[in-house]
């Protein structure tokens, strides 16, 4: 990497635009970048960082990158063309900042902006040129970081060497030197797998701790199952131990569960001899209950037997008089009869009021009233259509009275035509005008509109052209800055011709020009420099670069004038807030002739309406006139007729209030009339069917063999209870037949003659041998029990022991693998975790390269060493630095250097964790390098060591910058960089070893 030109604007303390051109500040390989305090030399480096990575070094904000001191027009900006992988870049970066707004006051944030450009030799029309390559942020900084190979803590540290941090490197213990170098080297993935030893040995120590508990949980199920007679378990942590203890227990159970069968079998046996024992003794008492019971219901039908031959004699009356009851129910049913037709005669005879007339009479009576009742239909018909007439009387004349309201209402309206009519014709003249004015308006109001656009047109591109002009003079400026610059070159180049020459003449050779062997006065190249052809030809495309942006700039403006000349004619003299101003007031004069001219419809529409309404409401009034005379004339014709019925109705009626309720009324009477006949017959026919129902009962009482009806009444029983007597006759019967065959029978004779049985013993030796047998199958069920579940903890073991036995295999090996990358196992003697041995190794790489430079900046008296030594207490080892000094042949700390040997040392450090940083970054070479301060510690001597070896670097091709104020490095370095402060911000300036 080697940088060319950087070039920033109101960049922290410069308020203007200040460059540093890197190609001709380096081309003595060496330079000096010097300054007051506070000038900004650090600044130059933060440009360089900030343009590379877009964020300056350390923890400094790029909010705080723009100058106070800049103009607030000005935008902050780093340029920085550089050399990458072979490939020439420009970086262009601009942070987020404020800004004064375009339009209006106040400021307004302007974004971020990144722009990254190659030089290609044909950028087009066969021109060498810049060529954008990305303008995106991220595309931009992955591109960068991929040419440098590191990112920006490490390019600071390799790059910028700050003397600083190397120093507090030097002398500090294992942990400083672990921050920076875990930040240069970038091990955490080294970290990453520690963590992951560590996250895989807690992974495998939980399975491991979850296998066990699983063991101990079997263990004590195991002993759970096997009962408080179990043998013990002495270590449940021992798999083995386990197993076999397992395997005593399943031995054992098994031999309780043959003593438990064989104590099972006697009591089955013992339970069936009492089960057969209590059955006899059962079978004997029912046998013996039997025949007691027997005896008993054969002495208490004995006491029954008179009682029964008396029901049976009354049963047998009884059942003679049966013959008698039929007859009897008939008379009883022909009485109750005659008795309700009576009462209903009477009942409707008192509802009639005649008490004396016969069924005859009655008869005839309801005849006249119903022929009454038919001559009174015709009659009522004549009151119902009486009532009809009324109605439509009544429905004429409220008809008649409206076709005369309507007839009214049409005059009136019609009356009033004449006057709305011309009220009409007013506004519809009116409308006419108004719609003639919205059409002049409308041209009026587009050609205003035309010229407000063309003013607002002709004042957008003043703006602009005002905006433009001093950046097209700002470029019109670079062009001829660079053109001049080109012609300076071009001179320059010319006159140092001779010196280029005279530089490749050698003493005894023959000059190319004049071919003599000796030069007694050969050409000097000019103050400045020499002036290549490259620098040349760069200088011309620069040139031709801005005399291009300048052309296109004026093109631009001149088109611009074009269109606002073109706008200005078209807008006319006026202003756009007087244009705007006479469109609003012509808008609302369109806007009021239109809603004017938008009353024209609804004229028309009314004088249309009012016409129409006209027609109807003529035919309206002549309708209503001619349906008033017709009504008055069916009114007349209806009143004659109402006379004619009224007079047959009021004859009909009688005293009645109408002929409907006379007719009702001789209705009810005939009704009434023919209910007191029916009833009277009704009596007539119920009096002479009990007449025969008597009759009837005394035969059957003489034919059944009774004197008469009362004594046949005598004996008869209801049929519920003869047949409870008949049921309890041969119930009697039935149970003494049954007591006869069970007193015969002679198991029960037999067993009456033996001792009295005792079912309850035999219960009770039936329960004893019972409860023995529930005992004994417990035990049984029991020891089974025990046995399937010892057998199932046996497979359960036999499995965990499977899976657990790898499982702990696993876990130790994880877990020396996790405590050696971990530092904490006593096979790592060091103790040395393993990121820091990778970072050991890595200090070994810096030690090896600073030791070669600090052997030259010591006088071949101090070397560097890695140390492996473990640090006091609890300390781990790993990243300890010692000195080693040649001339005592002793090994010391760092901190024991002096202050000037500190620099060196520190200074060999950095140089040398540059080396190494840029090999493990993939061989990037480093080009430009920058060294901060600390060179103010050296004596003479000592400062003439550490010159020599940055020479060496500069024997390599490159350039090294020397941040410093020390004054005797002012006249050792020729080419300097001098910043200067003022109270106006810093500006930047090439010096020479004269100007110090």
């Amino acid at each position: 990497m080697r940088l060319h030109r950087l070039t920033v604007t109101a960049f922290g303390p410069f308020a203007g635009t200040e460059t540093v051109d890197f190609d001709a500040l380096a081309a003595g390989g060496l330079f000096l970048l010097r300054g007051a305090t506070g000038a900004g030399k650090s600044s130059v480096l933060d440009a360089v960082c900030f343009a590379l990575y877009g964020e300056p070094p350390g923890t400094r904000r790029a909010a705080r990158l723009r100058s106070d001191h800049a103009d607030p027009g000005r935008l902050t900006e780093v340029r920085l063309e550089l050399t990458l992988g072979g490939r020439r870049l420009e970086i262009v970066r601009l942070p987020e900042q404020r800004r004064p707004k375009k339009v209006g006051s106040g400021t307004t944030v302007e974004r971020a902006q990144t722009l990254l450009r190659a030089w290609v030799p044909d950028a087009g029309e066969g021109a060498p040129g810049w060529r954008a390559v990305s303008k995106s942020h991220q595309e931009a900084g992955e591109e960068i970081h991929r040419l440098i190979g590191m990112n920006r803590d490490q390019f600071c540290q390799v790059v910028l060497l700050p003397q600083g941090d190397f120093a507090r490197f030097l002398k500090g213990d294992s942990e400083e030197r672990g921050k920076l170098l875990r930040r240069l080297f970038d091990t955490e993935r080294f970290q990453h797998v520690e963590s992951w030893l560590a996250e895989q040995r807690r992974a495998q120590e939980a399975a491991a701790q979850s296998g066990r508990a699983r063991l101990r949980d079997l263990a004590s199920k195991a002993e759970q199952a096997a009962g408080p007679g179990a043998e013990p378990l002495e270590e449940q942590d021992d798999v083995t131990g386990v197993l076999g203890w397992a395997a005593v227990l399943r031995s054992g159970a098994a031999e309780q569960l043959a003593v438990a069968r064989a104590a099972l079998a006697g009591a089955e046996e013992r339970q069936g001899a009492a089960q057969r024992g209590r059955e006899s003794a059962e079978e004997l008492a029912s046998r013996q209950r039997r025949h007691g019971e027997a005896l008993q219901r054969a002495r208490r039908l004995a006491e029954f037997e008179p009682a029964a031959e008396r029901d049976g004699l009354r049963l047998a009356e009884a059942l003679r008089a049966v013959g008698v009851e039929s007859a009897l129910r008939l008379r009883e049913g022909a009485a109750e009869a005659s008795g309700r037709a009576a009462q209903a005669e009477r009942r409707c005879r008192a509802a009639l009021g005649d008490t004396s007339a016969s069924p005859e009479e009655l008869a005839a009576l309801e005849q006249e009233l119903r022929a009454e009742v038919v001559r009174l239909e015709a009659a009522r018909e004549d009151e119902r259509h009486c009532a009809a007439l009324d109605r439509d009387e009544s429905s004429l004349t409220a008809e008649r009275r409206r076709a005369e309201e309507l007839a009214e209402e049409a005059q009136d309206w019609l009356a009033e035509f004449e006057g709305e009519l011309l009220r009409l014709e007013a506004e519809r003249a009116g409308a006419v005008e108004a719609s003639a004015r919205v059409d002049r308006l409308d041209a009026r109001r587009e050609e205003l509109g035309a010229r407000l656009a063309a003013a607002r047109e002709r004042d957008r591109l003043r703006e602009r052209i005002g905006a433009d002009a001093p950046q097209a003079a700002t470029l019109r400026t670079e062009a001829l800055d660079a053109r001049e610059r080109c012609l300076d070159l071009r001179d320059r180049r010319l006159t140092g011709m001779a010196a280029e020459l005279a530089e490749q003449l050698r003493v005894g050779e023959a000059c190319r020009v004049c071919g003599s062997p000796e030069h007694p006065a050969p050409a000097e190249a000019a103050d400045g420099g020499r002036v290549s052809a490259g620098d040349e030809e760069r200088a011309a495309a620069v040139r031709d670069g801005a005399e291009r942006a300048w052309q296109e700039a004026e093109q631009a403006l001149t088109a611009l004038r074009v269109r606002e000349a073109a706008a200005a004619g078209a807008a006319g003299p006026e202003g756009a807030g007087a244009l705007a101003d006479a469109l609003a007031e012509l808008e609302r004069e369109h806007r009021e002739a239109r809603r004017a001219a938008e009353e024209l419809a609804r004229v028309e529409r009314e004088t249309v309406r009012l016409t129409g309404e006209r027609t109807r409401r003529q035919e309206e009034l002549r309708g209503a006139e001619e349906r008033a005379a017709v009504l008055v004339d069916r009114l007349r014709k209806l009143e004659e007729e109402r006379g004619l019925l009224e007079a047959r109705v009021a004859a009909a009626r009688g005293e009645a209030a109408s002929v409907e309720r006379r007719a009702a009324a001789l209705a009810a009477r005939a009704e009434l009339v023919a209910a007191a006949a029916t009833a009277a017959r009704a009596g007539a026919q119920a009096s002479e069917r009990l007449a025969e129902a008597t009759d009837e009962l005394g035969k059957a009482a003489a034919a059944a063999g009774f004197p008469g009806a009362e004594a046949a009444l005598a004996v008869l029983l209801p049929r519920e209870e003869r047949e409870r007597l008949e049921a309890r006759l041969e119930r009697h019967r039935t149970e003494s037949a049954a007591v006869r065959r069970e007193l015969a029978l002679p198991e029960l004779s037999e067993a009456a003659a033996l001792e009295p049985a005792d079912p309850a013993g035999a219960g009770a030796a039936l329960a004893a041998a019972t409860d023995h047998l529930g005992r004994a199958h417990a035990a049984r069920s029991a020891a089974e029990e025990r046995c399937a579940a010892l057998a199932g903890i046996g497979r359960q073991l036999t499995g965990l022991a499977a899976e657990l036995g790898p499982a702990l295999e696993r876990f130790e090996r994880i877990n020396r693998l996790s405590a050696l990358a971990a530092g904490t196992s006593t096979e790592n003697r060091l103790r040395m975790r393993l990121e820091s041995y990778v970072l050991a190794a890595r200090l070994e790489q810096v030690a090896a390269a600073a030791s070669a430079r600090l052997v030259r900046m010591s006088g071949g008296r101090y070397t560097l060493v890695h140390s492996d030594d473990r640090g006091g207490g609890n300390k781990r080892s790993g990243l300890a630095l010692r000195v080693v000094d040649a001339w005592t042949g002793t090994e010391r700390d760092t901190a024991t250097l002096s202050g000037g040997e500190g620099f060196f040392a520190s200074l060999s450090l950095a140089l040398g964790l540059a080396d190494v940083v840029t090999d493990e970054a993939g061989g990037m070479p480093l080009d430009t390098l920058f060294i901060d301060e600390g060179f103010g510690t050296l004596d003479e001597q000592s400062l003439e060591e550490v010159m020599d070896v940055l020479d060496g670097l500069r024997e390599r091709d490159r350039a090294v910058g020397i941040v410093s104020h020390v004054a005797d490095l002012r006249s050792r370095i020729p080419a300097q960089l001098l910043v200067r402060k003022g109270r106006r911000g810093s500006t930047l300036a090439l010096a020479g070893r004269e100007d110090a």
